[in-house]
Order: structure tokens, then C-alpha cells, then sequence
């Protein structure tokens, strides 16, 4: 099943690893500092041109290997609008 997360884009839902609120998590030294590693690596995508509310942590096969890499997905939805979106998916 796959989880809309706003403009055209769309994950599977097997990648995600979590949900969060930017506002919330950014407090966190720990979370700034991953965000600024993906960001150096280009492992972060913006969903729209939007002010992000939350973003998307997934994990996905990199080149069809056995190594995973970590995506980050910005969106400008909510978070607790993604997670309701997740739990709508389980129901069907």
C-alpha cells in the first residue's frame, strides 16, 4: 500500500521507518544534526514548495541491493494527517 504525502508524491508504505513533526523533533540537537547530514548527502526530497510541517524518515533498497539508504521526505501536511492517512490504510 502506498501513503500520500502530498503533491505527486507518493512511498510505500513498508518504507517508513516514521512520522514526525518538524516543530516538535527539531528541538532535538540529535534530529538537527541528522537532517543536516541527509541534507549533505541529497537524501532529503521536498514534497511541495510549502512550509514543511513534518517529515518522513524511510528506508529503502538502494539499487535493488541488500544495502538500504535513508530518505527524508518533507511534507506539508501534518503529522498527525499522515499518521491518519497510515491508519486508514491498515483498515482497508
Amino acid at each position: 500500500m502506498y501513503l500520500h504525502l502530498g503533491q505527486n508524491t507518493i512511498i510505500h508504505s513498508k518504507e517508513i521507518v516514521g512520522i514526525f513533526d518538524l516543530d516538535v523533533c527539531t528541538v532535538s540537537k540529535i534530529t538537527r544534526e541528522m537532517l543536516t547530514e541527509k541534507e549533505k548527502q541529497n537524501h532529503i526530497v521536498t514534497v511541495s514548495q510549502e512550509l514543511p510541517k513534518s517529515f518522513v524518515l524511510c528506508s529503502r533498497k538502494k539499487n535493488k541491493k541488500i544495502d538500504f539508504e535513508e530518505v527524508i521526505y518533507l511534507s506539508q501536511l501534518n503529522s498527525a494527517t499522515l499518521l491518519k492517512r497510515m491508519e486508514s490504510l491498515k483498515d482497508s
